[in-house]
């Protein structure tokens, strides 16, 4: 028996944009602090029952924390759905060469509670780049009077 060949499902499919697990590797934990915090947030409502959320795993009987396991479930996925994202908007750009905005907005088009948030956390970031232009031009202008 040949050990070089592991199977199908260790090499990556002809025509995939995905590369293969040796291609790179993942530091992970990079998301479950901010995980572990939206998580609590999520199920700190008064009107939650704990013993349901005691039950489905989410939190452990030591602590009111989510359960590590979870956690790092949860960021397993959101990692690859952002991966996944940014590998088909890549393909959407490879026309221009050059990787935009707009192609996240394109994916997201038919996603409407997500492409309304995109969209609406893009002009605050609009927003706040143009009133932090503003703080530095009166901070030069208060520095030239003095």
């Amino acid at each position: 028996m040949n050990s070089s060949s592991a199977g199908p499902s260790s090499k990556p499919r002809a025509g995939s944009s995905q590369p293969s697990d040796s291609s790179f590797k993942r530091k992970r934990g990079v998301f479950q602090k901010d995980l572990q915090h939206m998580m609590y947030g999520f199920g700190d409502d008064a009107n939650t029952s704990w013993t349901a959320l005691l039950s489905a795993g989410f939190l452990s009987k030591q602590s009111s924390h989510p359960l590590p396991e979870t956690v790092a479930l949860l960021e397993d996925i959101v990692v690859e759905y952002v991966t996944d994202l940014v590998h088909k908007a890549q393909e959407t750009a490879s026309k221009r060469g050059k990787l935009l905005t707009e192609d996240f907005l394109f994916l997201m088009r038919k996603d409407l509670p997500k492409l309304n948030r995109c969209t609406e956390l893009l002009s605050m970031n609009e927003e706040l780049k143009q009133a932090r232009k503003a703080f530095d031009v009166d901070e030069e202008k208060l520095a030239t009077m003095e």
